[in-house]
């Protein structure tokens, strides 16, 4: 069921109204943040012209047509809402008890699982980010591994970017438990130039990856105004690192970040942080999700973007000639 729609309160003359009138949700979760400099508030649009977009929040099982089944619930009330994009959280499609049971539910990107979505995005006519897609590529027979892809379909219900995922996650985190992300999965090859959409250029990312800002600066670099995270983060790094990182990749990038995530237990094994949200340039977090499946929405204003860049030129003031060797490892 439906749950949650975050949205931000400002003050008089200067805030950005996120929910559409007439809404049929059961609890509506209002986010007081601090409000833009006075000078970058106001956009040349009304706040109706902005586009909106939808993030989507759920607790995914091994059980792919239930979690079909809630997404595809999301998907119809952020259309009815007016989103024109909606984004989906990593492992959207399940999340098995182990490995073994990840390949054995994994399917290829023509699938049937990846057909119903298409035709979901057909039907509402809206535009879908399908973050962490479990991708039996066409190494599949050769390696017997998979790859965690990000899918985005345009309201024709065609895929027009996918991205898979690069960074690993390898790790572990005291109290937590170990991940290896590497057991199943293939790193991806390389980024996606970043995609135009109705809310915006879009920069496909995976979770995981938000933890390399110099993935989010290339992909700022490449014309991206909109950082997308999907995410199944840990109920240990979730508290401590979710929000500082998010806010800091929007800072940094000078971009909208928006990340869908996972929430709630899973299985016997498994359980996500939640906590879904949108962050605009500046760093404020301009929508969130609370406890539990639902949705939150935000409006895109690509004319703060463009302030906040013209105020604030770090892109000009970069000196690669110091730190062009970022990407290599502790010595």
């Amino acid at each position: 069921m439906l749950s949650l729609l975050g949205f931000i309160t400002r003050p008089p003359r200067q805030f950005l109204p996120f929910l559409c009138t007439g809404h049929r949700l059961p609890r509506i979760s209002l986010l007081c943040t601090q409000p833009r400099p006075r000078a970058m508030a106001a956009s040349s649009s009304t706040n109706w012209e902005l586009p909106l977009v939808a993030v989507c929040q759920v607790t995914s099982t091994p059980n792919k047509q239930e979690n079909f089944k809630t997404c595809a619930e999301l998907v119809r009330e952020a259309a009815r809402l007016g989103a024109c994009l909606a984004f989906l959280p990593e492992a959207f499609d399940f999340i098995a008890r182990n490995p073994a049971e990840t390949l054995r539910l994994s399917e290829p990107l023509d699938g049937d699982l990846m057909g119903q979505y298409r035709q979901l995005a057909r039907e509402c006519g809206i535009w879908l980010s399908l973050g962490g897609f479990h991708e039996r590529g066409q190494d599949w027979e050769q390696t017997q591994k998979i790859y965690n892809c990000h899918v985005l379909l345009n309201n024709e219900g065609l895929v027009v970017a996918s991205y898979r995922k690069t960074h690993l996650c390898d790790v572990e985190i005291p109290g937590q438990g170990p991940m290896r992300e590497s057991n199943s999965t293939m790193p991806g090859p390389a980024l996606e130039p970043p995609v135009s959409t109705p809310a915006g250029k879009v920069g496909l990312a995976i979770c995981y990856d938000m933890r390399f800002p110099e993935l989010s600066l290339k992909l700022a670099q490449s014309g991206t105004e909109i950082l997308t995270y999907p995410s199944a983060f840990g109920s240990v790094t979730g508290p401590a690192h979710w929000e500082v990182l998010l806010r800091a990749r929007a800072i940094e990038s000078q971009c909208y970040v928006i990340a869908a995530a996972q929430c709630g237990r899973h299985h016997e094994t498994r359980s996500s942080y939640g906590h879904s949200m949108v962050v605009d340039p500046w760093g404020t977090v301009v929508a969130r999700c609370s406890e539990g499946p639902g949705l939150c929405l935000a409006r895109i204003d690509l004319n703060f973007l463009q302030q906040m860049r013209q105020h604030l030129p770090v892109f000009q003031h970069r000196r690669p000639d110091l730190y062009g060797s970022l990407g290599q490892p502790l010595s």
